[in-house]
């Protein structure tokens, strides 16, 4: 029988093991992608735009984070796709390539998210896995550029929204904080304002009885 001293090494001893080997899964699933990708920059970047979310998505179901990484997702793509269509035609959302739409980068943003991700919930102790997704985001963006898909601000602005949307809407953030504290607060501001209304609709029904138990009044007959 294995004393509790013992037991507790094995525990720990296991717990190691399996945090050396989410590493170097990564690692190897990422190495994979890109020998199974045709020879083209932009190739590679289609597909560790896939990956590495998709790799995030894993990592946080098994943390028992998944359905706040999905909303957190949501907000990404919603404020990718709604960017693109509310700027329209202006230069800023023109893709070097002459087509609409390059406000931010996609690919980009996509990728950011899940190599932020990453690293901030899956690979805490192998500073070499997270330079590894940190370089696979990395060369999406530039192979945006290198393919004429997106210019540099447009990269630019696609990273930066991947890990604010990583960042500031995770579970133990400030922007989730206040995000709490203002609908808690709104929640509050519409409750006072609707008492004088469910006050005088509560007086509505004795109101509607007093009127029922009146005698109708008697009219004349007309001469």
């Amino acid at each position: 029988m294995i004393n509790q001293p013992l037991r507790s090494f094995s525990l720990s001893s296991g717990r190691r093991l399996r945090a050396k080997r989410v590493p170097l899964l990564v690692m190897g699933i990422l190495a994979l992608v890109i020998a199974l990708s045709p020879p083209s920059p932009r190739r590679y970047g289609d597909h560790l735009q896939i990956a590495l979310p998709v790799l995030a998505l894993g990592c946080e179901i098994a943390n028992g984070n998944g359905l706040e990484y999905l909303g957190r997702y949501a907000v990404l793509f919603a404020g990718i796709h709604g960017t693109k269509r509310t700027l329209g035609d202006i230069p800023l959302n023109t893709r070097p390539n002459g087509k609409p739409y390059g406000f931010p980068s996609g690919h980009t943003a996509t990728a950011t998210f899940g190599a932020a991700s990453l690293v901030n919930s899956c690979l805490l102790s192998s500073p070499v896995a997270k330079g590894a997704v940190i370089l696979a985001a990395a060369f999406t963006g530039a192979s945006r550029i290198q393919s004429h898909n997106h210019d540099i601000w447009q990269v630019l602005a696609g990273a930066i929204w991947g890990i604010a949307c990583n960042g500031l809407f995770r579970r133990e953030s400030f922007m989730r904080r206040v995000l709490r504290r203002g609908a808690k607060a709104a929640g509050r501001a519409a409750r006072r304002g609707m008492r004088p209304v469910l006050a005088a609709g509560a007086g509505l029904p004795a109101q509607v009885f007093a009127l029922r138990r009146a005698k109708p009044l008697r009219t004349r007959k007309g001469v």
